[in-house]
């Protein structure tokens, strides 16, 4: 299944794969997503990326807490601990 929505000034991707949901949200500045996605890639592409982890929806991506932040997404103001709602408020 995938599923797309726009929520909270970004667009929000849902995969489902055999084994986990993947889950992105692109938002103007940066991306939030699920841990499947990799900080140290987004470091070297330069990108904003915040990673929270153990979430199969849109509403667990937004109310989890930040575990991982790329460079660029500190640089923001993003930080672990902050959950992915305030996350995606700094990020759109």
């Amino acid at each position: 299944m995938f599923e797309v929505k726009r929520l909270m000034g970004a667009t929000a991707f849902r995969v489902e794969l055999d084994n986990v949901c993947v889950i992105l949200f692109k938002a103007r500045r940066g991306l939030l997503a699920c841990s499947y996605f990799s900080v140290e890639t987004a470091d070297r592409l330069g990108d904003a990326l915040a990673l929270v982890s153990g979430v199969s929806s849109f509403d667990d991506v937004l109310d989890a807490g930040i575990i991982k932040v790329s460079i660029k997404a500190r640089e923001l103001g993003l930080k672990e601990g902050m959950s992915g709602r305030q996350a995606l408020k700094i990020l759109s």
